[in-house]
């Protein structure tokens, strides 16, 4: 059995296939495994809370597993530990989101584009058709998840406390969120996964984004994240498209073919859930 495995902040899909690519199973979701934001100690309580996954742990022989923060060495090290303690039988590999977002976007194996992901978090790398390469070592959500789910969270929490939101939409705002200071700050500072707090606040922002407001916000959010990641390869985007993997990207498509527009870079491929890629993707290279 293999484990091909899509995990961010917020949640983490596993499906299970045969040495043939056939699916072997209903897609087993568990909470997000980010090594770079849980201790060891939490990765594997979310691990062994799943029935679905101590029932097949014995017939995995191979599993792939990307996911957000695994893009530095520590947190890499961490999760290929945790998922070797759990799946003993099986020979493993553990690659960055961003690997995760090449190979489902890519329209053919050796394309080269440069691949941003905006999920929970955000990343742009370019991967010249062999090679992933990253100019940026993200330093996570408090600094950098420029246009990520968390990001937009912030800013719309911020807007809600600083009265910068039109009336009819904050009064929307709080009807369906606890605005709350102390039970905001108990959930920023107080509890787990505070990016993954952050993002649920994104979904609002969909729900609304043909506003005049929200398009804005939207727009404003990317051009950040153009000139801080996506302009970092500027020599590269003369030649090649920018593809984009993760549901902040794929709701903002209209905005982000904006965005690009103005600034002068061409858009290539969106996908939604890159596990749908990397199933494909690891289908044609089993056998």
């Amino acid at each position: 059995m293999v484990l091909i495995v899509d995990s961010g902040s917020t949640k983490c899909d596993w499906i299970a296939v045969d040495t043939s690519g056939k699916q072997l199973q209903e897609k087993i979701r568990t909470h997000g495994l980010n090594p770079a934001i849980l201790t060891e100690k939490q990765l594997k309580k979310i691990i062994k809370e799943s029935e679905e996954l101590k029932q097949i742990k014995g017939e995995v022989t191979h599993l792939f597993f990307y996911g957000a923060g695994c893009g530095t060495d520590k947190p890499k090290a961490t999760m290929l530990q945790v998922l070797q303690a759990f799946f003993e039988k099986a020979m493993i590999d553990v690659q960055e989101d961003t690997m995760a977002a090449v190979r489902a976007t890519l329209s053919h194996d050796d394309e080269a584009a440069v691949v941003c992901i905006m999920g929970t978090g955000s990343n742009c790398s370019y991967y010249d058709g062999n090679v992933l390469h990253q100019r940026v070592k993200s330093l996570g959500y408090s600094l950098m998840d420029d246009a990520s789910g968390n990001y937009f969270g912030k800013e719309l929490i911020k807007d809600y406390y600083y009265n910068n939101m039109p009336e009819d939409i904050r009064v929307a705002f709080e009807h369906k969120y606890n605005m709350e200071a102390d039970f905001i700050k108990h959930n920023l500072y107080k509890q787990p996964n505070p990016n993954a707090y952050l993002a649920n606040f994104a979904e609002f922002m969909f729900l609304n984004k043909e506003s005049k407001y929200m398009d804005g916000l939207i727009k404003s959010g990317f051009r950040v994240f153009v000139k801080n990641m996506i302009f970092q390869y500027k020599e590269e985007l003369k030649t090649v498209p920018v593809h984009f993997a993760g549901s902040i990207a794929f709701f903002s498509k209209k905005q982000i073919l904006q965005v690009a527009d103005e600034m002068g870079f061409k858009v290539g491929n969106f996908a939604r859930r890159p596990i749908e890629g990397l199933l494909k993707y690891h289908t044609k290279n089993l056998s």
